[in-house]
Order: C-alpha cells, then sequence, then structure tokens
C-alpha cells in the first residue's frame, strides 16, 4: 500500500508559497512559516507529527503484545531545523511521550518504549537525523 501526499510552490524562494495536502489536511507553507516565527506550517512540522503518531500507535501495539492495555497515550515531537556546512539539516528530533498504562512497572515501560523508538517504521525512515531521544513517561 502507498499512501500519497501532494506539494506544490510556487514563486520564488522567500517570497514564494506553497500548499501541502493529504487525505484530512490542506494547508499553505512559506519560506518564513519553514525558516522563521512566521505562524503556519512547514515539512518539519508534518515529520513531527508523523513520527509521534507513528510512535504512539506502536507503543499502543507493543504494549498490548506485552500483555498491557493502555488507557492514553499522548506523543509529542520537537523538530530541529539547522544550517549544517550552509544547508537546512533536521538535526534533532525530541519526542515526549506520556502513558496511562495500568499494571505496568516503569522499567518495563521504559524498556517497551525504547524499543518502540528505534523500531516504528517513521523512526526508521528517520535514520539519518543524527539524534532522536525519548522522554517517556507513566502517568
Amino acid at each position: 500500500m502507498a499512501q500519497k501526499a501532494h506539494a506544490s510552490w510556487e514563486g520564488v524562494f522567500k517570497e514564494g508559497k506553497g500548499r501541502m495536502n493529504f487525505t484530512g489536511y490542506e494547508g499553505p507553507f512559506t519560506y518564513k512559516t519553514r525558516f522563521e516565527e512566521e505562524h503556519g506550517t512547514n515539512p518539519e512540522q508534518l515529520i513531527g507529527a508523523a513520527l509521534a503518531g507513528c510512535f504512539s500507535m506502536a507503543l499502543s501495539a507493543n504494549l498490548e503484545k506485552a500483555g498491557f492495555a493502555n488507557e492514553k497515550i499522548e506523543t509529542d515531537a520537537a523538530v530541529t531545523l539547522r544550517q549544517v556546512d550552509g544547508h537546512p539539516r533536521i538535526t534533532r528530533i525530541d519526542l515526549t511521550t506520556k502513558a496511562k498504562v495500568p499494571g505496568i512497572s516503569e522499567e518495563k515501560f521504559q524498556e517497551i518504549a525504547g524499543a518502540v523508538k528505534e523500531s516504528c517504521p517513521i523512526s526508521a525512515a528517520l535514520a539519518a537525523v543524527p539524534e532522536i531521544t525519548l522522554d517517556a513517561t507513566l502517568v
């Protein structure tokens, strides 16, 4: 199965504008929403959302496989974009997840969460990112 997304860009780099869309989402992005602090979306946010969603779902599956039913998992991803050798690069992604999982020990939860960080499909696709951290908390 292939999932589909589309993007377009009109105009020159700093003054142009783009649109990204996929099922359930369509939105604009610009130089300022990507490289400055202007409100709006950008490709890095979508990468963060993809990783947070994939991680949460994979954590749920792996917890269930280990015999634990989670009540809720919430994951945030902070994607850092920096200049490296004159080129913008994703240099770090910080995942923060909070999960309510009755009956699991802290040690077992950390073991499962750590394994999921390495194995979910989006994490694997982002293997070129130098650092992906995980702060996992049981609530």
